[in-house]
């Protein structure tokens, strides 16, 4: 989870010189079908209100974004 506070930050660093835009995290498509299921990181994305991209770097395309 050493991501997530490094993307908060970010995120609000961004908030204080563009608030109007939006960011996303990737995350890769097998970490988002195994470590994002866990009720811990479920509630840290709902607590947190985290937009996802979900992507395969396989085929390096886009899977699914979550808002």
């Amino acid at each position: 989870m050493w991501t997530l506070g490094q993307f908060l930050n970010y995120r609000l660093g961004l908030q204080m010189t563009e608030p109007d835009r939006t960011i996303y995290l990737a995350v890769p498509f097998e970490t988002f079908t195994t470590f994002f299921q866990q009720r811990f990181v479920q509630e840290a994305v709902k607590t947190y209100q985290l937009k996802l991209v979900v992507y395969n770097p396989d085929k390096e395309e886009i899977v699914e974004w979550k808002e």
